[in-house]
């Protein structure tokens, strides 16, 4: 029987500016910075230190909820920390203990130790600038010449059976999720040992391109398929010693699991707020792209929340080693009406399907020029589509006039539309209402601003970024990888 969630009032400290204070550690103190928020420190979390491998102590915690009582096997979640946090500071900072609590699976946060850092590989052009990026004395670890004698895969892999011999594991249903350096270890370990686990996830952190693909674009990996999701930030950049652009690393991150899971088909985009989420069906195994707009470095709070009701609750293994989904909590499935645009682009995503246009796309801007002695200034830019788009998309009657100069729409409903080239005015059931802008004639084709049709005519919602526009009947902020994503992967391809 699933249990509510309750979340517990805390002592908010604001004047706080260290990255994990030590004062957390077992009192109601809470932080937030820009939407990353602790929670106070849970009361079932419990410490553990000994010699696991390779005759080291480490650390880790374990939170085991209220309702488990051994009478049947649970999923188990490991939860990696960032670079110079610590396990119990990973879960203070997610809501895995909670949705945990919600759910009945129990939840393993293993520590970096005194290193505070993952050893985690990389290029070995990048390695000394690694090497030398250093914080209170912590530095990033070498990592061995073989990666099976890498200390902190290893822990992670024995702190897994410690757990199924101390608890009832279900283990077609143990997952790995990790923030930021806590995702590049989640990710390392998952193209070594990833048969360990149903699935993965992450936030922040993207993996250098460098140890995903060698130097003839061939996959490296040693797992094979994994449901995975991904969450980036809209602010976010990689880290410093990748030198690459953030937009490069994030598509090849992306990349590398779809080739590896088999998705080959358009993905589902829906778009909720400030969330933004592209479900990828695959072959072997799915995958879920994440991006948040107005975010900077590390996890949502409910970030646990999300990958768990969308994907992990939904994934086991099966008998053979093959990825199964089953009904997750959410379904993943896009906004059931949706429309996207790019500028530059003659296709359109609508309602998951690719919908060709006689013409591409255009930003126009309606100007202000009178009186300013030959200079403008830009009242509004608006997205172009052709009125023939319009009416196929809308089920209307479209009807060219004057050589395609003028143009009607008979809606659904009975409305008649009317345009002309360079006249601002649509006649509209009769009347004249004004456009965000004129209409214009390009490419044998009538245009007018999609902006106003939709919001106007139909009460829609829109949201623009990067030159591309999304289009749907709820709140819904477009962000910067979403929206590079449509562009590139679907519309410009």
């Amino acid at each position: 029987m699933k249990r509510d969630i309750f979340i517990v009032p805390g002592t908010p400290n604001d004047e706080n500016r260290d990255y994990l204070p030590l004062a957390i550690k077992g009192s109601d103190m809470v932080v937030n910075e820009n939407g990353n928020n602790s929670q106070v420190y849970p009361q079932r979390l419990t410490e553990h230190r000994d010699v696991v491998v390779d005759g080291i102590e480490d650390t880790w915690y374990e939170y085991v909820p209220a309702s488990y009582d051994g009478s049947r096997e649970v999923p188990l979640v490991v939860s990696m920390h960032g670079g110079l946090m610590t396990g119990w500071g990973q879960a203070i900072y997610t809501s895995w203990t909670l949705v945990a609590d919600r759910e009945g699976f129990i939840v393993l946060f293993p520590d970096a130790g005194d290193r505070k850092f993952w050893t985690v590989e990389m290029a070995k052009d990048k390695l000394q600038e690694a090497l030398a990026f250093k914080v209170d004395g912590n530095s990033i670890q070498v990592p061995p010449e073989d990666p099976d004698d890498n200390h902190d895969m290893n822990l992670v892999l024995e702190l897994i059976e410690r757990m199924k011999r101390k608890y009832k594991i279900d283990s077609s249903r143990i997952f790995i999720q990790g923030m930021s350096m806590g995702n590049l270890m989640t990710s390392q370990t998952a193209r070594y040992h990833g048969h360990v686990f149903a699935g993965k996830a992450g936030s922040g952190g993207p993996t250098s391109p460098d140890v995903l693909f060698d130097k003839e674009d061939n996959i490296i990996n040693r797992a094979g398929p994994l449901a995975v999701w991904q969450s980036r930030l809209e602010h976010d950049v990689v880290p410093p010693f990748f030198h690459g652009d953030t937009d490069y690393v994030v598509k090849r991150n992306r990349e590398y699991w779809k080739r590896i899971n088999g998705c080959r088909e358009l993905p589902e985009i829906k778009i909720v707020g400030e969330d933004n989420l592209a479900f990828y069906k695959g072959e072997h195994a799915d995958v879920v792209f994440r991006d948040v707009k107005n975010r900077d470095h590390g996890q949502t709070f409910d970030d646990a929340e999300l990958v768990w009701d969308y994907l992990f609750s939904g994934v086991r293994r099966g008998e053979n080693g093959e990825i199964i989904h089953g009904e997750p909590i959410c379904p993943r499935r896009g906004d059931e009406y949706a429309i996207a645009l790019a500028a530059g682009s003659s296709k359109a995503y609508v309602n998951h399907q690719l919908v060709a246009m006689n013409g591409p796309v255009f930003k126009h801007q309606k100007l202000k020029y009178h009186g300013l002695n030959g200079d403008a200034l830009v009242r509004g830019e608006y997205f172009m589509v052709p009125v023939s788009f319009l009416a196929e998309v809308f089920e209307a009657t479209y009807t060219p006039l004057d050589g395609g100069l003028a143009a009607e729409l008979m809606l659904k409903d009975g409305r008649r539309l009317q345009f002309a080239r360079g006249s601002i005015g649509c006649v509209v059931a009769g009347r004249i209402q004004s456009m965000y802008c004129e209409a214009v004639h390009r490419n044998g084709e009538l245009y007018v601003p999609i902006e106003w049709f939709v919001k106007r005519l139909f009460n829609n919602h829109t949201s623009s970024c990067d030159d591309v526009l999304y289009i749907t009947d709820h709140d819904a902020e477009l962000s910067l990888n979403m929206a590079r994503l449509i562009r590139d992967e679907i519309l410009i391809n």
